[in-house]
């Protein structure tokens, strides 16, 4: 058994071995099958060289496609269209009209022929002629709005006897109201100048918010628009009363004054509005401070004998008094001429002290009858307007230092306060009881004395009034009663009647002041509070 089995597994092995031998070694078909295959292969690697070499001269070409197509849409054509020959197409073929074009956006200043073609474009076709809008709604045109009878739409009136107006034109106004109370920013305003070289009126007169706006100059009566800014002195308060506040000539200056010995400049924005410098006077508590109109000094004065000249440029301040031959012991009020000539101080029993800028030397003095309480110059610094004790109002010429005419003041018994408007056509006199008169200045001087209008508001002292620069709002205010301060449109001699704000912010009000362009206003108040508030009527401040 042993024998056979040995036996059986030495054939088995002896098969396995024929067997692998025979699986390793190729018969002559498989060999005969090989070489067929090889020869195959030989045949069509060529083939496949010409086909990869086809498709890139086909990637390349199509590169160098993208890359024409790229340059002529950053340069334009690099092949003008020559005058009097066909543009079109000549190879329909092969069609490489997209690849070129005009670009007219990179140069403004076209050749001769371009502009032929351009034109000869916008005027072939209609509609470029008659641009109509998409949708247009007819009850616009029927309806009529009443603007005149609701108070909040008063201000969108062109005329002040203006009511209806038709639906289309009252879109348009309310379309403008918002540019006018919403004016986009610098670097999103469309730049139109190109539009108007290259002629494009129809984009021009597509809107009329830009003509409505800017010919708006006349300020409307009843409604006041107004925003309340950052206050004046935020950074800094005084710690007293406020008892002057004034802007520099540039319109971007301020500067604020009061009892905490305090003179303090700030930087004007309506946001964070920026304190340059502060002052401290030691020996005066500062009842008044002004600037020059020349804008090179202020001149600070308070209840003492001698005041202070603050030199801007040279940032130098000097003490200056007590006046040669004067007993004053109080110079606090005073004004400056237009012309930065001459500073007019209120003296004793009457009398107007009168000292020149430049060397800070008594020149002059005038007498009234009664004490005098509040002075005013008119005619570029060439008279002087003064009302005090007696009621009466005093026209001074300054070349002759003389009294050329005096009337009575309507009504009054103590004048407290004077001002004139910067064109010197009117003047209106504030009185103890409260009683605004505001005259006409050429007929009062022709023996007319009759006040243009009285403004019965106030029922205090009138301690403070000011016009602004185009003399359409006086301000008119008395420190003795809270929120006591009212503004007058002068063209209709009628009190804005969302003025002061309900919510009873201005507390004591002692001194005002406008901007030089009338976009900004700004009220001291007692409280040592500088409030700032931009009048959106007026664009600039």
């Amino acid at each position: 058994m042993a024998t056979l089995i040995s036996q059986n597994a030495a054939s088995k092995k002896r098969g396995e071995k024929i067997k692998r031998k025979a699986l390793d070694d190729p018969s002559p078909l498989d060999t005969l099958q090989e070489t067929e295959n090889f020869n195959e292969l030989e045949e069509v690697k060529p083939k496949k060289k010409k086909k990869e070499r086809k498709e890139n001269q086909e990637a390349i070409t199509e590169q160098e496609m993208e890359m024409k197509k790229l340059e002529s849409v950053l340069f334009g054509s690099l092949h003008p269209v020559e005058f009097g020959k066909d543009t079109k197409v000549i190879d329909e073929g092969n069609d490489d009209s997209a690849l070129f074009f005009t670009d007219r956006s990179a140069n403004s200043t076209l050749s001769a022929y371009e502009e032929d073609g351009i034109m000869g474009e916008i005027i072939g076709t209609e509609d470029n002629v008659q641009r109509k809008p998409v949708w247009v709604d007819e009850e616009e045109q029927k309806v009529n709005i009443n603007i005149a009878k609701v108070n909040r739409l008063r201000k969108m009136r062109k005329e002040e006897d203006e009511s209806l107006i038709s639906g289309s034109e009252y879109v348009s106004r309310l379309r403008a109201q918002h540019m006018k109370l919403n004016p986009t920013t610098e670097w999103a305003r469309l730049d139109n100048d190109s539009d108007q070289e290259n002629g494009d009126i129809d984009n021009i007169l597509q809107t009329t918010d830009d003509l409505v706006v800017k010919g708006s100059d006349k300020l409307l009566p009843g409604i006041l628009e107004y925003s309340r800014l950052v206050d004046a002195n935020a950074q800094d308060p005084s710690s007293g009363p406020i008892n002057s506040v004034q802007f520099h000539r540039n319109g971007q200056l301020l500067l604020t004054g009061g009892l905490d010995k305090k003179l303090r400049f700030f930087q004007i924005d309506g946001k964070r509005n920026t304190k340059i410098q502060t002052i401290f006077v030691d020996d005066c508590p500062i009842r008044k401070a002004s600037f020059t109109p020349d804008g090179s000094q202020v001149i600070v004065s308070g209840r003492r004998k001698f005041f202070y000249s603050f030199d801007l440029v040279k940032a130098k301040m000097d003490k200056i008094g007590p006046l040669v031959g004067r007993e004053e012991k109080s110079l606090e009020s005073f004004e400056v001429s237009p012309d930065s000539k001459t500073i007019a101080f209120l003296g004793n029993e009457g009398y107007i002290l009168l000292v020149s800028t430049k060397t800070k030397e008594l020149i002059g003095t005038l007498k009234m009858n009664g004490t005098s309480r509040a002075i005013s110059f008119a005619n570029n610094g060439q008279q002087l307007l003064s009302t005090g004790g007696d009621g009466m109002i005093y026209h001074w010429d300054l070349r002759t230092m003389s009294c050329f005419h005096k009337g009575v003041d309507e009504g009054c018994i103590t004048g407290t306060s004077i001002s004139t408007s910067p064109n010197g056509n009117l003047f209106a006199a504030g009185s103890d009881s409260g009683i605004v008169n505001i005259y006409n200045h050429d007929e009062f001087l022709g023996g007319n004395r009759k006040p243009v209008k009285t403004i019965e508001n106030l029922t205090t002292k009138v301690d403070f009034m000011k016009f602004n620069h185009d003399a359409q709002i006086l301000a008119v205010c008395s420190s003795m009663k809270k929120n006591s301060m009212k503004l007058v449109h002068i063209p209709s001699y009628t009190v804005f009647s969302n003025w002061p704000p309900s919510n009873r912010t201005l507390q004591f009000p002692r001194c005002l002041d406008f901007s030089p362009a009338g976009g900004m206003m700004a009220m001291g108040n007692a409280a040592g509070h500088v409030l700032l508030y931009k009048l959106n009527h007026y664009q600039h401040a």
